[in-house]
């Protein structure tokens, strides 16, 4: 019953940009047409019209030239008003000896965001501060660098607000940067002078500070990536009032603390115990069925071969988990992420890296199971799930300690259990797979089964190289679906928006991130630089961030969005008629339209035959031109229900299904 994707030239070597590629490359076309726009994916918009003289969509020529300025970097000579340094030029200064990898933001905070600018750090500018939050923590999810974001004081900072807190519950070491008008205007209702932006986030940071001394400039940007560079990671938020960014420094002796960045923070981690790691060996020994789970501490240092090592080197399963996927293969034969019926099998879990604790009996281990857990900060080995070892350890040093120690050793019944365990998911989501065909074909609609498949078969199974192509998967009820059939099979490969906050909407904002990253082939993006992003979400979802299209369409960062269009929030329930009218919105919304509007491509699905091409016309176009489209899917707000079996899919956890954790 499974439809193939078409054989198309896209093939991943095309993609594999040289690293001397510039933003640039993809703003050669500054103009579209808004008939280009429309004639480029062919029959699917022939409808498209628009007025004969109607002006070109286009980049500006001031956009581009700006794109490409060669950085001017600060520096303490000089002489009359151009002599010394601001306390903005100081910080960017630091920022770019810290190799910060890139700057989302919006107009606002302009000393700051003008200063990184002009140092050469690349500098993206969207709508909104939320969407650019958002933006700069997929940026580092899916790459492992830090990248900042910038607000301006008051309304642009609270609207980043939501997009902080989802980067706080992943861990994500994201820079937070605010302008915080003047101290001398403490105390008035000046402007929308906002003086103490710092209790707004307690809570939702590992650090904060409001600078109110200037020459402390360059001693509170060592505190900020001391925070982001060691331990556990975490957003840092720093506010800049007027009197510290704009204050001149001539001579460095005027800075407080002016030191190295080896002086100020050390890149030593904590190393196992070597009494700790032969007692961890002792209990796999005794194992039948022990299994790792790899969360984020493991992509953000760096151990994926180190995990495969420890993992390949005793048959020990291992099932990811985090705010992004791939630091070990799903196609590897030990991969319990696409295996939830083994979860309960586990005898022995070892959590590494799992800096976001489950609550005891939330993943689908046995009760009776042993556990180890390695986390790099003591205190908080033993928070929410009990122990039956804990090792404070970094965890590429635990997993190397691990892979040496332990003897070789092969489980020919645990490791055939997964296979047959992976399989069995694979057989249901075929099943699944026939049904939505059946249901898509009744309704005249689009069900997400078949969606899920065969983007699936398109990505992995096609002309592309499974590992290349980078998928931001957000959403709800379209998330829970999606996660089933989209793999990972290298680090950074999938970016999961909902982790652990299920934020509202910030999914085209992680898409322009994530395409970010890719575009500028940062950490493991490198060999698939230039290569398009895929990006999924709701129509809730769109609602927030739908304008980015705009800003990926600029930027000419080639990016599919699939927009899931059910009518309806994801809560919607039948048989509440007094309620169901505040989850329901008009049916059958042209998003895609919206998406022409700003510059980009629009494709409209509403049945299952015309998915698979649309997203084969649009993936060629992102490849070929960096033209981002917006695939808007007719779907159908029952498919949520049990009139369609088997409704909204079930959340396992940990692995490939996870929503929260």
């Amino acid at each position: 019953m499974a439809r193939t994707p078409s054989k198309k030239p896209i093939s991943s070597s095309d993609n594999q940009e040289s690293s001397t590629v510039s933003r640039r490359a993809f703003l050669k076309s500054s103009t579209i047409s808004a008939g280009a726009v429309a004639a480029v994916g062919g029959a699917a918009n022939a409808a498209n019209t628009v007025p004969a003289d109607a002006q070109p969509i286009r980049v500006s020529e001031e956009f581009n030239t700006s794109v490409d300025a060669a950085p001017i970097p600060a520096t303490f000579e000089g002489t009359g008003r151009r002599k010394g340094m601001n306390g903005a030029q100081v910080f960017a200064k630091v920022c770019k000896d810290e190799g910060l990898q890139g700057l989302f933001c919006c107009p606002g905070n302009y000393t700051v965001v003008n200063a990184l600018a002009a140092e050469g750090i690349a500098c993206y500018g969207g709508r909104t501060e939320g969407m650019m939050c958002a933006a700069a923590d997929a940026f580092v999810r899916v790459t492992g660098e830090i990248a900042a974001t910038s607000g301006t004081e008051g309304p642009g900072f609270t609207n980043m607000i939501m997009n902080i807190a989802a980067a706080n519950a992943a861990r994500t070491p994201l820079l937070v940067l605010a302008s915080n008008k003047s101290i001398a205007a403490d105390d008035t209702e000046r402007s929308i002078q906002v003086a103490y932006q710092q209790p707004t986030t307690e809570g939702l940071k590992k650090y904060g500070k409001r600078l109110i001394t200037p020459n402390r400039v360059y001693e509170y940007a060592a505190y900020a990536f001391r925070a982001l560079k060691t331990g556990v990671p975490g957003p840092v938020h720093l506010d800049f009032p007027s009197e510290v960014s704009s204050e001149r420094f001539e001579d460095p002796g005027q800075l407080v603390y002016y030191h190295d960045k080896t002086k100020y923070r050390t890149p030593a981690k904590p190393q196992p115990a070597h009494a700790d790691v032969k007692r961890a060996v002792e209990m796999i020994q005794r194992s039948e069925r022990p299994m790792i789970v790899a969360s984020m501490g493991v992509f953000y240092d760096k151990g994926w071969d180190a995990l495969k090592a420890a993992a390949e080197k005793n048959d020990i399963a291992v099932v990811d988990s985090g705010a992004m996927r791939g630091h070990f293969s799903d196609g590897h034969r030990l991969s319990a992420s696409t295996a939830p019926g083994t979860y309960g099998s586990a005898d022995l879990v070892i959590f590494v890296g799992q800096y976001c604790m489950p609550a005891f009996g939330e993943y689908r281990f046995s009760p009776d199971c042993l556990t180890i857990r390695v986390h790099p900060e003591g205190q908080d080995i033993g928070r929410n799930w009990p122990i039956d070892l804990g090792i404070v350890s970094g965890e590429t040093a635990f997993l190397e300690a691990l892979a040496d120690m332990l003897p070789k050793r092969s489980r020919d019944a645990w490791t055939a259990e997964l296979a047959a365990e992976r399989k069995a998911f694979d057989d249901l989501n075929e099943e699944y797979y026939g049904r939505g065909l059946k249901y898509s074909a009744d309704t005249n609609c689009c069900h997400p089964a078949v969606m899920g498949k065969e983007l699936s078969d398109f990505l992995y199974r096609g002309d592309i190289a499974k590992e290349q192509t980078t998928v931001v998967s957000g959403g709800y009820g379209i998330g829970k679906w999606m996660r089933r059939y989209m793999r990972a099979f290298r680090p950074g490969q999938i970016c999961t928006g909902p982790y652990q906050y299920g934020a509202i909407g910030p999914d085209v904002g992680y898409t322009f991130g994530a395409g970010a990253a890719v575009q500028q082939g940062v950490g493991p993006q490198a060999p698939y630089k230039g290569a398009p992003v895929v990006g999924i979400t709701g129509d809730a979802g769109a609602g927030y961030s739908i304008m980015e299209m705009e800003t990926l369409s600029k930027y000419r960062i080639p990016a599919v969005v699939i927009v899931y269009n059910n009518d309806a929030w994801g809560v919607w329930q039948a048989g509440k008629e007094n309620s169901a009218h505040m989850y329901l919105f008009q049916e059958n919304l042209r998003y895609d339209k919206i998406a022409e509007a700003l510059g980009a491509r629009g494709e409209y699905v509403n049945s299952a035959d015309k998915f698979l091409p649309a997203v084969e016309r649009s993936y060629q176009i992102a490849k070929a031109e960096g033209i981002s489209t917006l695939i808007n899917c007719q779907g159908k707000k029952e498919f949520w229900t049990n009139a369609f079996p088997p409704g909204m899919t079930r959340t396992v956890e940990p692995g490939c299904m996870s929503y929260r954790h």
